[in-house]
């Protein structure tokens, strides 16, 4: 939700402007891959291929049909 909404207060022109808000969302799910680890979990496969997948449906969303889900996200550390 909260990329969702920088998209739209940011209006991002372009596909590198896009990456910028979404490494910053990949930045927070480090964050919460952090709490996991502390309790002694992680962010499991299938869930990690899930939030990428939606990365790409948000983009799409906007208008970013090109974006690659890969640079979207390419500051995980899932």
């Amino acid at each position: 939700m909260r990329l969702c909404e920088r998209i739209e207060a940011e209006e991002p022109s372009d596909t590198a402007a896009l990456y910028v808000l979404t490494q910053a969302a990949t930045e927070e799910f480090n964050l919460l891959q952090a709490e996991f680890d502390a309790a002694g979990s992680e962010i499991e496969t299938v869930a990690r291929e899930a939030i990428a997948e939606e990365f790409g449906f948000v983009a799409s969303a906007y208008g970013f049909t090109d974006a690659d889900v890969e640079k979207m996200i390419t500051t995980r550390d899932w």
